[in-house]
C-alpha cells in the first residue's frame, strides 16, 4: 500500500490480515493499493464523476490488481472491502484457493461453511465469526477475507478445515435438511437458489466465472471429502437460534439424501417437481454445458 497520509493506512491495518514479510518484487501476483487522502478540486469533473467526486472515489483495475482510493474514500470501509474482494478473487483463485461468498459458523468443535440469503445471515449474525461475506477455502484450512473485531476470539477455529458445507434455501417443496453429493452441492451452489430467486454462486457480481468456481468447489469437496447439506429455512420464524439449532442437529444426525416433497393439488396438478424444472431451466439458459457430475 502506498499512501500520502496515515489515516488510510490505519484504516487498512484494521481490516487486513497480517502476513509474513516477503520480497514484493518477487511476488507473481502483487496487489497494490494507492491511497491519496488529499484531492484537488475539480478532479471529480475531470473524470466524469461531477462535483460529488471531489469528496472521494474508489477505482479498481482488476487486470492490473490495482486499487485507487482518493479523498475520503478510505473511510468507506464496506466499499473498500467489496472492491478488495473483487480485485483479489482472481489472484486467490489462480493460486489454488477458493474465494467464496460464505460465512463461518462455529458450533463446538465444528466449523460450518454457510451459504445463505442476506436476510437469513443477518438474523443469525450473533453466531457467526464475521458479518462480512467472503471466506477463502484452501486444501488445508479456511478463513475470513478480513480481520474480525477481536482476532483472539475463536482464533483456533479460524484456520480449521470446515466440518461441512451448508446451503440455505427457502422453499416449501424441499425437506428441512438433506444431504447432498458433491455433484449436487456444486449444482445447487452454481444455481444459488435464494427465496425463489437464482443468484449464481450466491454472489451478485463475482470476479470469477461462476461455473469455473463451481467446478473447483466440486473438486475440493471430492478430494477433501467434505459433507454437504441443504437446509430449508422456510417456516422458521426466528431464524437466529432456531436455524443454528437446525444446523447443529443436521451435522449430528443421519440426514437422508436430497429429495423434494411432492404435493398433489386440486385439478390434478402435481407440485414438487417444479423446483427441479426451474433449476434446469435457469442453468441451461445461462450455461451451455455442465459437467456430468452436476445434478439436482
Amino acid at each position: 500500500m502506498i499512501s500520502d497520509g496515515p489515516s488510510s493506512v490505519l484504516a487498512f491495518s484494521n481490516i487486513i490480515w497480517e502476513t509474513p514479510s516477503r520480497a514484493i518484487s518477487h511476488d507473481s501476483c502483487p496487489l497494490t493499493v494507492y491511497a491519496a487522502e488529499s484531492i484537488s478540486p475539480g478532479v471529480g469533473n475531470s473524470i466524469g464523476l461531477g462535483t460529488g467526486g471531489d469528496s472521494g472515489f474508489i477505482a479498481a483495475d482488476i487486470e492490473r490488481s490495482m486499487l485507487i482510493l482518493c479523498g475520503k474514500a478510505f473511510s468507506n470501509i464496506d466499499g473498500t472491502k467489496e472492491t478488495l474482494v473483487a480485485i483479489s478473487e482472481p489472484v486467490i483463485f489462480a493460486r489454488g484457493g477458493l474465494p467464496l461468498p460464505a460465512r463461518l459458523l462455529v458450533s463446538g468443535d465444528s466449523v460450518i461453511l454457510l451459504f445463505a440469503p442476506e436476510d437469513i445471515i443477518q438474523s443469525c449474525a450473533a453466531f457467526l465469526i464475521s458479518r462480512d461475506a467472503g471466506v477463502i477455502l484452501s486444501s488445508e484450512d479456511v478463513m475470513p477475507f478480513f480481520r474480525i473485531g477481536n482476532t483472539n476470539t475463536n482464533c483456533p477455529n479460524l484456520y480449521k478445515f470446515p466440518s461441512a458445507i451448508v446451503l440455505i434455501t427457502s422453499d416449501e417443496t424441499i425437506l428441512s435438511a438433506s444431504k447432498l453429493s458433491p455433484g449436487q452441492a456444486a449444482y445447487h451452489f452454481l444455481a444459488g437458489y435464494q427465496n425463489g430467486k437464482f443468484v449464481p454462486v450466491f454472489h451478485k457480481g463475482p470476479s470469477i466465472d461462476p461455473l469455473e468456481l463451481a467446478k473447483a468447489l466440486l473438486c475440493m469437496l471430492k478430494e477433501q471429502q467434505i459433507p454437504s447439506f441443504v437446509v430449508n429455512a422456510k417456516g422458521i420464524e426466528s431464524a437466529g437460534k432456531e436455524l443454528v439449532n437446525l444446523l447443529e442437529s443436521t451435522l449430528s444426525m443421519n440426514i437422508p439424501p436430497f429429495q423434494v416433497r411432492v404435493y398433489v393439488y386440486k385439478f390434478g396438478l402435481l407440485q414438487g417437481g417444479e423446483i427441479k424444472r426451474r433449476y434446469k431451466s435457469f442453468l441451461s439458459r445461462k450455461y451451455q454445458q455442465l459437467p456430468e457430475e452436476f445434478s439436482f
